[in-house]
């Protein structure tokens, strides 16, 4: 346990950034199987919609600094592919 002023402040601060950043992957991740639930369901109307929500998410995911910009390109680039064989 930290025993100076700053470090106590930076351990409640990691904290509160720790639980910010699972919820915003919480809520990518969700995206996604939303997503992948309506792919093999054949709903692809909904898929529609539900990738362009997921999108959204992994984008905000990806400003907020929770994932890196290459790995949003790799995870939206795979919801694109399962939309394009799902829709062929």
């Amino acid at each position: 346990m930290p025993n100076i002023k700053s470090a106590k402040k930076r351990v409640k601060i990691i904290e509160k950034k720790t639980l910010r950043n699972n919820m915003i992957k919480s809520g990518y991740k969700s995206a996604i199987k939303r997503f992948e639930e309506a792919i093999e369901a054949g709903q692809i109307d909904e898929a529609k919609t539900l990738f362009s929500q997921a999108t959204k998410k992994i984008d905000q995911a990806c400003s907020k600094g929770v994932i890196v910009k290459n790995t949003a390109a790799r995870k939206k680039s795979n919801l694109a592919k399962k939309l394009n064989a799902a829709m062929a």
